[in-house]
């Protein structure tokens, strides 16, 4: 071979690689691999990874495969902008998105903000995320405490109507918005007469729960509203249990999780009412054939059954940038901003004014145990009792900006 003809062939195969090793399009996922959250964290894991396999299998986002690049928050404020920073300038990350903690989220977000980056929130629920602390940068795939409180109230105020509460509260912004909202919809705000008790956060002790469900024990409450999450949750409602308060009180857990659930297993979970904006059952009932599909694929893949948010997420970025024609950061805001979408159950849509989606809000309550374990994973948890409408229960433009005056922020993103 001639020099020449050397130097061509280096060249073409140089060309090929190119083509075949395309520069990956980088997200970061920002979640709990440790800490009081890490269940729910892994969920965000497991279905980030299958949107994205099943994104570069059709052909990537505009031919360039996704790669996904994690970062473990353990649920903690700092680590999580810490990651969050690295994700944006070590790694190059495009988007980045994550949560369950709502702390976690915000500072997150901010960081994401201050290097002109999209931040999706996965798993956080604290009115803040797209109210108070809102920004142009952040968007809330699933509900707010808002929503929640007002759907699930509306249920409440049928079935329990002048009935006593108790409120056992995570004490930071998510448990603080979710009772506040929940008093709000629910008539209770009487804290004399519906009582209640915060725990310490993140990292309250089972003497802590159980200090909590004692003064719950004392008092004349008909319903035991537990504004916990994750583990905390699960440590809570086992101990109420051991103390026979699941028997003679109504158990609300605001928003409940399928993770959740199972960690605390069929018999304990019998009867807890909560809310949630998905949950794996409603495209079969619903007949939503994309949500089918989803569930299909996650439960062959992992043999349990899904949670949605963070697979929506990879799902709806690829969408707008694939609008937007680029991945520039204004381009793709625009394209996010007022856009409605059917994809895994009914119609939704991501708010202009706030970022925030809005969707219909489910009300459900845990199945007796024999119904649960007669599905192929033994997930079969959640009867859906009752919905409202996304619009319904989100709050009105004025509401929104009565909010960010009494927080000093400006009345637009």
């Amino acid at each position: 071979m001639t020099f020449r003809n050397f130097l061509l062939t280096a060249c073409l195969l140089l060309l090929g690689s190119s083509v075949v090793y395309a520069e990956t399009l980088k997200i970061g996922l920002n979640y709990p691999q440790t800490g009081r959250y890490k269940d729910q964290g892994l969920q965000q894991r497991l279905g980030a990874f299958l949107a994205v396999d099943e994104i570069n299998r059709a052909g990537g986002v505009m031919g360039q495969p996704l790669e996904l690049v994690i970062r473990n928050s353990r649920g903690e404020p700092d680590q999580g902008a810490q990651n969050t920073a690295e994700l944006i300038d070590r790694e190059g990350a495009q988007m980045v998105f994550g949560g369950v903690s709502s702390a976690v989220a915000i500072s997150s977000g901010k960081a994401a903000r201050d290097r002109n980056r999209l931040y999706f929130g996965t798993l956080t629920y604290s009115n803040a995320t797209t109210g108070s602390e809102g920004h142009s940068h952040m968007f809330r795939e699933p509900y707010n405490a808002w929503m929640t409180a007002k759907a699930l109230s509306q249920y409440l105020n049928r079935h329990h109507a002048d009935q006593n509460y108790f409120y056992i509260t995570a004490d930071y912004t998510w448990g603080w918005s979710v009772e506040e909202s929940v008093r709000k919809f629910s008539n209770t705000e009487d804290t004399e007469q519906h009582k209640g008790v915060k725990t310490p956060f993140p990292r309250a002790l089972i003497t802590d729960f159980r200090v909590a469900l004692e003064q719950a024990a004392e008092s004349d409450a008909e319903v035991l509203m537990l504004v916990l999450f994750g583990d905390d949750m699960v440590r809570a409602l086992n101990a109420a249990y051991e103390m026979g308060l699941t028997k003679r009180m109504q158990v609300v857990v605001p928003n409940l999780t399928l993770g959740m659930a199972r960690q605390v297993g069929p018999t304990i979970m019998e009867g807890v009412v909560g809310a949630a904006p998905w949950v794996w059952n409603l495209p079969y009932e619903n007949n939503y054939q994309r949500g089918k599909d989803f569930v299909e694929a996650f439960s062959s893949r992992y043999e349990m059954r899904p949670s949605a948010s963070a697979y929506s997420i990879v799902y709806q970025y690829k969408a707008a940038v694939e609008r937007a024609g680029t991945t520039n950061t204004r381009a793709v805001i625009r394209e996010l901003e007022g856009h409605r979408y059917s994809f895994l159950k009914d119609e939704q849509y991501w708010r202009a004014f706030d970022h925030q989606n809005v969707q219909t809000v489910y009300v459900v309550k845990v199945k007796p145990r024999e119904k649960i374990m007669a599905d192929q994973f033994s997930s079969d948890y959640f009867d859906i009792i009752d919905s409202m409408p996304g619009d319904e229960a989100a709050q009105t433009r004025e509401e929104w900006e009565a909010r960010r005056r009494e927080a000093g922020k400006p009345v637009s993103l």
